[in-house]
């Protein structure tokens, strides 16, 4: 998988002229498709299992109605489907849908 790539120099105070211009980023625009559209659907994704996660402890505990179980299935399995449709419009594997958080760890 291409990922675009940024390098950053820090330079102390005294190194920076005033009358020097920052570098340009070069962004291929193809690889920013690609990112914006992982970016969205690990947002989804994580949003998804959320939804899920509520609806379980919903239907365990016999809150909702048969009728509303289904409707609740039948979307959820719609969400998952769409996004495998995405996923493979995108080129993105289950596995790159996360968000590294530093020291927090990952997303999901």
């Amino acid at each position: 998988m291409d990922r675009p790539s940024v390098t950053i120099t820090i330079k102390e105070p005294e190194e920076v002229k005033e009358d020097t211009k920052p570098e340009r980023i070069n962004i291929d625009p193809k690889n920013v498709e690609k990112g914006l559209a992982k970016l969205v659907l690990t947002l989804v994704e994580l949003i998804r299992k959320l939804l899920e996660k509520q609806a379980m402890r919903r239907v365990e505990g016999g809150s909702l109605s048969e009728e509303e179980v289904e409707k609740i299935g039948e979307a959820l399995m719609n969400i998952e489907n769409k996004m495998q449709e995405l996923k493979e419009i995108f080129g993105v594997k289950d596995e790159d849908l996360n968000i590294n958080l530093g020291p927090l760890g990952d997303l999901m």
